[in-house]
């Protein structure tokens, strides 16, 4: 179990608050895209990306010329979300409608990855955690897109999740109002694959399109 730092420490609804790093993985695992937060030249910023994790790192995707790589490398500070939403939950007052969700929030600075091969691994390792399988099946990067991308490597030392789960809770004098309470569940489900009007003859659905899911 980690020891929550006064940073991490969940303040509103401390009971839903978790530390141990087997419920944060599991939450990160499931993911693919996280929102980066850092501040830069006094203005706040959140970006979206994917991101990839191997043990006690997360390595970060980005364009070498974007602005949270411009920033993220000089070592400023950031703040790593990650969040699964699992379902709505309504109660019989609109103040106690909730979700039910899943939540990582990781601290910490975070370092460009420089040495080329931690950086083709890194993002051989991000392509997988999104799509694994599909490494292997794709033309590998060129000299000219590597320079094109950066990757970034967030030791995963200081975080929290949050999860909240079940169903409505409403005051006791509203369990009489007439009307429908409950939780509507939510998830992620792939479609059918769509062959691409290009595609070359002979060219079938590989499995790992035909079976896709974010279950782990």
């Amino acid at each position: 179990m980690q020891t929550p730092t006064p940073r991490t420490r969940v303040i509103r609804e401390p009971q839903r608050g978790v530390y141990d790093k087997e419920t944060a993985y599991a939450i990160l695992d499931e993911g693919f895209i996280c929102h980066v937060g850092f501040v830069a030249d006094a203005q706040p910023f959140v970006i979206p990306t994917s991101y990839g994790r191997v043990n006690d790192t997360l390595y970060i995707h980005g364009s070498a010329a974007s602005r949270m790589l411009r920033n993220l490398d000089k070592g400023i500070a950031v703040c790593v979300t990650v969040t699964l939403l699992d379902g709505l939950v309504l109660a019989r007052s609109i103040f106690n409608h909730s979700m039910n969700y899943r939540s990582v929030v990781v601290l910490g600075t975070a370092a460009v990855v420089t040495d080329p091969a931690e950086k083709l691994e890194a993002l051989r390792r991000i392509s997988e955690h999104i799509i694994p399988g599909r490494w292997v099946d794709s033309r590998l990067p060129t000299e000219k897109e590597l320079k094109a991308t950066s990757v970034l490597r967030l030791p995963i030392e200081e975080f929290s999740a949050k999860v909240r789960q079940g169903g409505p809770i409403d005051d006791e004098e509203d369990y009489t109002f007439p009307t429908w309470s409950g939780v509507i569940p939510l998830e992620m489900t792939a479609g059918e694959p769509v062959n691409d009007d290009r595609l070359l003859p002979g060219q079938t659905v590989p499995s790992y399109a035909l079976r896709y899911t974010r279950k782990r």
